[in-house]
């Protein structure tokens, strides 16, 4: 449904911790401007675990009306509960948004089936397009790909955001599923070889800080130009590590901090980025051109 490089979009924030509504729309505006192919708003590097239900909502109205249909929106919808998930999904779709993204339910380790049921009941309350998100690093859940390979059935969940860790996943999926879903990676250092496996897209990190570099990458992978995406992404790498030497989103807040789109306040207990880090990230910023 969708292709190229989706920024997983950071929240700006004021210092008491509000949303910085007028510093979002700066960021829609850098997005439309650099070439990024799609917005997720409100999914983990957006901090939508400290953000209430009202302003989950909020952000994702805030993002929709931004974009002003001259980039596609993706609101991030999941949760451990299907109850909640089901409702931010109704929320998502309220509010305008092209897509859903939905992680697996996250601290109370679901089994397979529970999963299955999980996605099944929301794809069946709200029509909207779903992207399935699996990420067990922070979940503690692994979507296996048999169980993705049953979801691909339901016709309105349309994608998965495989960020397992390794390339062999993703492969398995898109041997299992073909065209009945697309795969995009959900980390930036693999998406290069995901893409050129035959997957979508990425839906990014980097991409707050290099959506130009970021989108070039992807459509030369998309286009099969090996060698144009292997450079690109070696202009990447430095970044893609960067970004995660704490936990994200604490570098990328504070690397588009630098930038001088936004502010750098996260909500505990994300805290800011620790000073011996500066550097690392500022290099890394420098070999993508983007400091």
């Amino acid at each position: 449904m969708f292709r190229g490089s989706m920024v997983a979009m950071v929240t700006p924030m004021h210092e008491d911790g509000s949303v910085d509504e007028e510093g979002l729309k700066r960021l829609v505006d850098f997005h439309v401007d650099n070439g990024t192919d799609a917005i997720v708003a409100v999914g983990t590097t957006g901090e939508a675990a400290t953000l209430d239900y009202d302003e989950h909502c909020h952000v994702m109205r805030l993002t929709v009306e931004a974009a002003r249909k001259r980039i596609a929106v993706i609101g991030g919808s999941g949760a451990n509960s299907t109850w909640e998930a089901i409702k931010l999904t109704r929320c998502a779709m309220d509010a305008g948004c092209d897509a859903a993204l939905l992680i697996t339910p996250y601290y109370n380790k679901p089994t397979q089936e529970g999963l299955y049921q999980h996605f099944h009941a929301v794809a069946e309350a709200v029509p909207i397009p779903q992207i399935l998100y699996n990420v067990p690093g922070r979940t503690a859940c692994d979507m296996l790909p048999e169980t993705i390979e049953r979801l691909a059935d339901i016709p309105n969940i349309v994608a998965v955001k495989e960020a397992h860790g390794t390339i062999q996943r993703p492969r398995e999926i898109l041997e299992r599923c073909g065209d009945r879903l697309d795969v995009y990676s959900g980390d930036d250092g693999n998406a290069r070889e995901i893409i050129l496996a035959g997957g979508k897209g990425c839906i990014s990190v980097s991409a707050n800080v290099a959506p130009k570099l970021m989108h070039d990458m992807c459509m030369a992978a998309l286009d099969g130009d090996l060698e144009r995406a292997e450079a690109l992404d070696a202009q990447l790498a430095a970044l893609h590590k960067a970004l995660f030497i704490e936990t994200s989103p604490i570098p990328v807040k504070w690397a588009v901090s630098e930038m001088g789109l936004m502010g750098p306040t996260l909500r505990l207990p994300m805290t800011p980025l620790s000073e011996p880090h500066h550097e690392t990230v500022r290099q890394a910023m420098k070999l993508a051109e983007v400091a």
